[in-house]
């Protein structure tokens, strides 16, 4: 399958998580940073958003941050870059060399054409399926290796998450459509 098409894969999300310093006083961060918001009666964190890349940024007093938002790989270094500049500007004092890294890649795919689901729950009657239509109206689908969990939808779109890169989402696929064309 090293050939295969995976022309209507589209990177929805990309999510990072890592460590940028030792402790970080958010109320001076957010009091100095216009774009980055302080609630701690909501949450513990501070939410930074930034344009350019659009990306928002959820800063902990720990020095622990998340990214969400991303949709290439190519803007977490960019972002990452100016969310530890800006810090840095208002006293900050951050790693050289911040410890963060992709956790998790969020997918969608049309496999272009209906899937019924019930078929699906019948004949492969797997443990990591779960199906309750009347709750969500998808299939999820969760699959060992490569830990992939895929939510399957009957017009054919499925979700993909999970997956730390690119690669690991393309090899989930396969798995779950070799699993699917055996039943369509």
């Amino acid at each position: 399958m090293a050939d295969k098409n995976y022309e209507s894969l589209k990177i929805e999300n990309i999510v990072a998580s890592g460590e940028i310093a030792d402790s970080i006083n958010l109320e001076e961060v957010s009091k100095k940073i216009e774009s980055c918001e302080l609630n701690t009666k909501r949450f513990p964190g501070a939410v930074y958003r930034i344009e350019k890349p659009k990306i928002a940024s959820l800063i902990f007093s720990s020095g622990k941050i998340v990214l969400t938002g991303l949709r290439e790989k190519k803007d977490l270094k960019e972002g990452l870059d100016y969310i530890i500049k800006s810090l840095k500007e208002v006293g900050v004092e951050t790693f050289d060399e911040p410890k963060v890294a992709i956790t998790n890649i969020v997918c969608s795919y049309d496999i272009g054409k209906q899937i019924n689901l019930n078929r699906v729950v019948v004949t492969l009657n797997l443990e990591n399926i779960e199906y309750e239509p009347e709750q969500f109206p998808g299939l999820v689908y969760r699959i060992e290796e490569p830990k992939i969990v895929a939510l399957i939808f009957s017009s054919g779109k499925i979700i993909l998450t999970g997956g730390k890169n690119l690669v690991d989402v393309k090899k989930g696929l396969d798995v779950l459509e070799q699993k699917l064309e055996s039943i369509m």
